[in-house]
């Protein structure tokens, strides 16, 4: 625990708290927007997209080995 000693500390320290809090929010505002872009179907449908084209890949390697 700090000791304080004067009210000015306690301003400055409450003012940067304040500020971090502050900076902490939009942070969390941004991670928000980005788990909302990910959650939107057009990306689930790209990447299922993504993963079907390796598969085929895959499955047609198999047919030109064997």
């Amino acid at each position: 625990m700090k000791n304080y000693k004067t009210f000015e500390e306690i301003e400055f320290d409450l003012k940067r708290l304040s500020l971090e809090r502050q900076i902490a929010i939009e942070e969390l505002k941004g991670v928000k927007g980005e788990i909302k872009e990910d959650l939107k179907p057009s990306v689930w449908l790209q990447t299922i997209w993504k993963y079907a084209h390796k598969y085929e890949a895959i499955m047609l390697l198999k047919k030109i080995i064997r």
